[in-house]
């Protein structure tokens, strides 16, 4: 499966072919660096390791930045492994937005935005306690009971109950290549994608 590593620009809308309004999450896709081809014969598994992204080379540890100088680049802030890649790029070359055409289904991979710490109304959906009548003035959004007193005295592990929230690893399958973009290797992918503007977001193809 190859893919890409890319950057979440933000969201727009175009017209298909067909006269549909299309709402579109726009993604720098590349340019990403190959830094390392893995074989079965030195590494056990064939894997490309593409990099993206500039990292000041101050903060860059000393191993990376000679992992970096052997494929002739600057020091990358994000390095993703993909297998089974249809044919290994080249060790050092680019590989950019036109490994996608308009039509393609991709998998994107990216992390949720934080939350912080939410109640159970708002992180699992609960709708409270129900009417402010009856004795009851400040518990529409409390969680209610959580188990049983004498037996088993204690609360079951994976009780639903206010936590921390966003800041998840979370993965949209199928999602359809609208354009691409390729002199500004820019993506349109239907739909929205997880994470905040500027953060990295993974494309398998």
């Amino acid at each position: 499966m190859s893919g890409i590593i890319g950057k979440k620009i933000g969201m727009t809308s175009v017209f298909a072919a067909d006269g549909k309004f299309l709402p579109c999450t726009v993604i720098q896709a590349g340019p990403c660096i190959v830094t390392q081809v893995k074989t079965k014969e030195t590494d056990g598994y064939d894997a490309v390791q593409l990099s993206f992204g500039e990292k000041k080379e101050k903060s860059t540890p000393g191993a990376m930045k000679g992992h970096f100088k052997k494929a002739n680049t600057t020091p990358k802030r994000k390095v993703v492994e993909f297998k089974h890649f249809p044919e290994a790029p080249a060790f050092g070359s680019e590989i950019k937005a036109d490994l996608f055409v308009e039509g393609d289904f991709v998998d994107v991979i990216g992390t949720s935005k934080g939350k912080g710490f939410q109640g159970v109304v708002k992180r699992h959906g609960f709708s409270g306690v129900g009417w402010a009548t009856h004795g009851q003035h400040d518990r529409q959004r409390a969680p209610g009971s959580l188990g049983a007193s004498s037996f088993p005295s204690r609360v079951l592990k994976g009780m639903r109950m206010g936590g921390h929230m966003g800041v998840d690893r979370k993965k949209l399958q199928n999602l359809q290549v609208v354009k691409v973009m390729a002199e500004q290797n820019l993506i349109l992918v239907k739909g929205s994608i997880p994470g905040h503007n500027g953060s990295f977001v993974i494309l398998e193809k």
